[in-house]
């Protein structure tokens, strides 16, 4: 079977459980870091799917990585190749596609309710779960490409996942493990503290409490958005 390219642009935001459900599944995965594209010679047909990490960069910031990387999804749409984006991985498909990103009307940081959408395309890739806590660790965010459909929604942030046929785009993070999360912590002092009057904004001590537990609910819902995903592989 072909392995999943994973796109990581940080090296403390990796793929976390989705490297664990792809493994239960015994399909293989490829990592590369975004940086290193414009120079390894990709042929994307030797890949079942395409997933984009997160970052603490923006989609807007001139980085040389950031132009292969856009063409990269491109290619994969033209291909028929799934595409699943993770936050700053969702930010560059809808970059790609025709759709911007902007500064979110606040920074959102920890957990917090996102709302599924009424709608056939949110049935489709969430099942009857009708609302749920995700983690959040961002600043800016997408609009939604033409032909998309929104599957989730947050009280502070519109747009925090579509899908475009087989290919998903989430602002929000499913992903994460109980060591993500206090990486990300760790990682985001500076961030945390300068950010601490938001009304999104939860504190290292907040976001850790009782962390296992919501790891393990997330990773459930994880588990029901990545089992749709994986039957669009191309094999």
């Amino acid at each position: 079977m072909k392995p999943v390219l994973i796109v990581i642009n940080a090296a403390h935001e990796g793929p976390g459980y989705l490297a664990e459900f792809l493994s239960s599944h015994n399909i293989p995965r490829q990592i590369i870091n975004s940086h290193e594209i414009e120079s390894l010679p990709i042929t994307l047909l030797d890949f079942s799917g395409v997933v984009l990490m997160g970052g603490p960069m923006s989609v807007n910031d001139t980085l040389p990585w950031i132009a292969p990387v856009l063409d990269l999804i491109r290619q994969a749409i033209s291909a028929d190749i799934p595409l699943l984006g993770h936050c700053l991985g969702g930010q560059l498909i809808s970059q790609a596609l025709g759709g911007v990103v902007t500064k979110n009307q606040v920074k959102e940081i920890g957990w917090g309710e996102v709302t599924v959408s009424q709608n056939a395309q949110a049935r489709h890739w969430f099942g009857d779960i009708e609302s749920f806590n995700a983690f959040h660790w961002h600043g800016e965010t997408f609009s939604l490409p033409q032909g998309a459909t929104r599957l989730l929604a947050s009280t502070h942030c519109q747009n925090q996942a579509y899908a475009l046929g087989k290919h998903l785009a989430l602002q929000t993070h499913i992903e994460v493990t109980v060591a993500m999360v206090q990486s990300w912590c760790e990682h985001g002092v500076a961030e945390l503290a300068e950010s601490a009057t938001s009304p999104a904004v939860q504190q290292a001590n907040d976001m850790q409490q009782n962390l296992p537990l919501h790891c393990f609910f997330l990773n459930k819902v994880a588990k029901q958005v990545y089992g749709q995903w994986i039957k669009g592989l191309v094999y």
